[in-house]
């Protein structure tokens, strides 16, 4: 096989990753369980998932030491309120305001890096950050908590702090485990901690929506997340940043034909004021791990 068509075989199957990513968006606004519940039983199928996987690929789930599973712990718990948030965000508005709010993580993972690792600030994030909060005020003019876009935008924001969070807590742990293996104990935990949402579900409710939470743990969470990180094989992380900032355009499109949410021009002035700021950052990192290299 040439190096062009494996490059492009490399290409499409991120798209596709990047896809099937982007129809939690959709599947959020469809599914009308409460965030909790909806992110309980999407993790309790997804485990069961993930764990048929591993035992089939005979992928090790054995942890090295107690201190990677508190990592694993504490990664599981921002990745479950990273979702819960988002999720909440969903319900406010619609997904395009939710997308592009939560996009805001690459950017606030520019700003909390240095801060954490105790690396070099680069000054040119003060003007990606101005653009993303430029971004964000056309996604919602009004700074209202009686409006729903507003508190949407808030959900959103918060929800890309702890995504950025989770990021940079499992950015050595990539190194250590198989992504797989990392996303099944995340996910794991999630289930554990949402275990008391059981009580306070009506499970007749469950069962009527038992396809898109199964299309949701599947299709995005299992498939969609397994591609993204075989991909890192193939691309630098960044590079897959990069690709992946065309998400919340999949997302919008998704929703535009299977929920008829058509985002108004604001909105897509604002996303691509966002979407701008991310792909510049993603460049600057590309060029600084070129320099280090």
């Amino acid at each position: 096989m040439s190096d062009r068509r494996q490059y492009l075989i490399n290409i499409l199957q991120l798209n596709l990753a990047v896809l099937l990513i982007s129809t939690s968006g959709a599947l959020g606004r469809y599914i009308t369980l409460p965030p909790i519940i909806t992110i309980f039983y999407r993790c309790l199928l997804a485990v069961i998932i993930f764990y048929l996987f591993c035992r089939w690929k005979k992928i090790s789930l054995k942890l090295e030491s107690r201190r990677d599973l508190l990592k694993m712990i504490l990664g599981g718990v921002l990745m479950g309120a990273h979702w819960i948030t988002y999720f909440y965000s969903l319900k406010y508005s619609s997904v395009a305001i939710a997308l592009l709010s939560l996009f805001t993580y690459p950017v606030i993972t520019a700003f909390l890096e240095p801060i954490l690792f105790k690396l070099k600030f680069n000054k040119v994030h003060i003007a990606l950050g101005i653009l993303v909060l430029t971004g964000i005020y056309f996604l919602s003019p009004e700074f209202d908590l009686d409006n729903d876009y507003f508190i949407a935008v808030i959900f959103g924001i918060v929800s890309a702090f702890f995504y950025a969070f989770r990021n940079l807590l499992m950015k050595r742990e990539v190194e250590k485990y198989n992504g797989t293996a990392l996303m099944f104990y995340q996910i794991l935990v999630i289930a554990i901690c949402l275990i008391p949402a059981v009580f306070f579900s009506e499970f007749e409710n469950v069962l009527l929506q038992w396809k898109p939470l199964l299309i949701l743990a599947l299709l995005t969470t299992c498939i969609g997340h397994t591609l993204f990180l075989k991909s890192f094989r193939n691309f630098s992380v960044t590079a897959a940043s990069i690709m992946s900032s065309i998400q919340p355009v999949y997302g919008i499109i998704i929703a535009a034909i299977f929920l008829s949410e058509i985002p108004s021009l604001k909105t897509i002035l604002g996303g691509t004021l966002i979407i701008s700021a991310v792909i510049i950052e993603s460049l600057i990192s590309i060029r600084e791990s070129r320099k280090s290299s």
